[in-house]
This record gives C-alpha cells, sequence and structure tokens, in this order.
C-alpha cells in the first residue's frame, strides 16, 4: 500500500457555502431539522437511496448478517436515522412542523423522539450505527434517543481517534455521510480509514457538486480504495441562500467540470453519489439495487 500523501496546510474549504453554525449545537435537534426544512434540504433523501443499496452490495459480497454502519459528521443522525428505520425525510421534517415541539423542553423531545423512533426501527435488516461529529450536543442526542449505539465528539482534523473511536472504526463496514464534508476534510479521512483495519469499509457520500478534491481521491487510493460517481442524476442539496451564494457555487462546480444550465441555475445546490471500495468488491452498479430516480419530496422546486 503507497503511503498517505502529505496533507496541504489548513486553508478554509467553505467559503462558497453559508453556515448554519447556531443549528448545530443545541441540546435536540429542533432547530436543525426545522433550519434544514426551511431551506429545502434533500440530500439525505436522495442519497439514502442509494446507500441503502451499497449497503445491501456490500452484505451480500461479505457475507455480513448485522452491518455496522458509520457516520461521519453525522450531526443530529439524519442519515443514520433514515437508513435504519421506516421513515421519510418529508415525514420527519413534518413530524417537527408541530406545535407541540415550540416549547419543549428538551428532555422531553428526545423522550418523544426515542419512543417514535423504537416503532419504526427496520425488521428487514440489523444495522449497528455509530456516529462522529465535532458537536457534543448533536452526538449526545443521537446516542439518548438510539440512534447510535456508540457516539465520538472529535475533530480528527486536528487529532488522532482516540482508542475507543480507533476501536469502533476497526469493525466498520461501510463509512456513510451527506453533504460534502468528506471531500473537505482529507486529513480527518486519512486519520478514519488508518484506524479502520485492513479489511477497509465501503464509503458512500454525496458532496454539494464542486467540492470534489483531488486530494480526497489521493487519500482514498492511498488505502487501498477505488473512487467513482454512481449514475445517478445530479440532484437536489437546497435552495441557495442568496444570490452570492448560488454565484459561488455555480463557479465552483463550473470549474469542477460541471454543466450548472438546468442545475445550479434552477437556484439550488445539487449533489452527487461518490462511492469508494476495494478493488477486488467493484461489482457493476448496474447488477445492483441502485435507484435510477428517487421521487421528490414535495415542495420540491
Amino acid at each position: 500500500m503507497t503511503p498517505p500523501p502529505e496533507m496541504p496546510p489548513e486553508t478554509p474549504t467553505t467559503d462558497f457555502v453559508t453556515i448554519f453554525d447556531d443549528t448545530y449545537d443545541r441540546p435536540d435537534c429542533r432547530a436543525y431539522f426545522r433550519m434544514m426544512d426551511a431551506l429545502g434540504y434533500r440530500n439525505q433523501h436522495h442519497a439514502v437511496a442509494a446507500f441503502r443499496a451499497g449497503l445491501d452490495e456490500v452484505t451480500r459480497l461479505r457475507g455480513i448478517t448485522a452491518p455496522r454502519i458509520f457516520d461521519f459528521a453525522s450531526s443530529y443522525g439524519i442519515v443514520s436515522l433514515l437508513m435504519g428505520h421506516e421513515v421519510t425525510l418529508d415525514a420527519v421534517f413534518r413530524r417537527y412542523r408541530e406545535p407541540r415541539f415550540d416549547d419543549a423542553t428538551p428532555q422531553e423531545v428526545m423522550a418523544w423522539d426515542r419512543d417514535w423512533l423504537a416503532g419504526l426501527r427496520r425488521a428487514d435488516v440489523s444495522i449497528r450505527f455509530s456516529g462522529l461529529d465535532v458537536m457534543p450536543n448533536a452526538v449526545a442526542y443521537a446516542g439518548t434517543v438510539g440512534l447510535f449505539e456508540a457516539g465520538f465528539a472529535e475533530d480528527l482534523e486536528t487529532a488522532e481517534p482516540s482508542e475507543a473511536l480507533a476501536r469502533d472504526l476497526a469493525q466498520v463496514d461501510m463509512i456513510v455521510e451527506c453533504g460534502s464534508v468528506a471531500q473537505l476534510m482529507p486529513r480527518a479521512l486519512d486519520r478514519m480509514l488508518a484506524a479502520c483495519g485492513p479489511r477497509k469499509p465501503w464509503l458512500m457520500t454525496s458532496p454539494i457538486r464542486g467540492n470534489e478534491r483531488g486530494t480526497t481521491d489521493e487519500v482514498l487510493r492511498a488505502h487501498g480504495l477505488v473512487q467513482e460517481v454512481l449514475d445517478i442524476p445530479p440532484f437536489v442539496h437546497r435552495r441557495f441562500e442568496s444570490a452570492d451564494e448560488q454565484a459561488r457555487a455555480i463557479e465552483n462546480a463550473r470549474a469542477a467540470g460541471h454543466v450548472t444550465d438546468g442545475v445550479e441555475t434552477t437556484g439550488h445546490f445539487h449533489a452527487q453519489v461518490l462511492l469508494a471500495r476495494p478493488e477486488g468488491e467493484r461489482t457493476p452498479p448496474d447488477t445492483w439495487r441502485l435507484p435510477l430516480t428517487v421521487a421528490p419530496l414535495p415542495d420540491t422546486l
């Protein structure tokens, strides 16, 4: 195996995306999901359909009966929620529009959510979820309501994984992430994969178009993984927050070689699904249950 590439100096990597940090570390998920709802987030709706198909294939190839999934940059665990439960993103958004959530305490919200999720767990597969995020409250919420069996509030861009996190990563079959972060954090990705042991997990991500990074490809190759873009049409990530944000996103997408007419020009960030896996496990995606189209959520423009 070739050694990982030299990491470049730290530079801001999300300067063309509006950051909503005030919603990411509350004691419960209300503000986060209401922000996603208000801005028309759709990435997880589309990406999780592909993630489920990829999970089916890696479990088939490896003969796994209870796969272990690691939710990277998990926030409140929305990817794990959608992968492990019979519920849609639209249903999640509708839930947190309910007036009872306006004045509830965090303890009430977490108790309601724990009971709600317990009744929605998938019966067709047994999945163990763990998650990582730099926001401690978000990770704690996901553990409290039963989304994660193990949650870690660590920053792998600045430090090696803790012993507990490294032990968890050594058992992972698939790493998932929605939005872009894995592409923008090659140092964290390198540390995470190094802890995964000799048999690397599959990595499925859904970055915003324009956030692809060559350094990330180099990290993946150094760990024996080959990355490809799945043959799924670009799908909505979320609406642009401003005309300036749209202009920056179009510039970045075009610089990465994407045609933006009819895509980013419609007023939305768009994403795509990337899959990285060992060369020996590269079965053709058209032979497994990959959704080529996913029904849009209500109000998707």
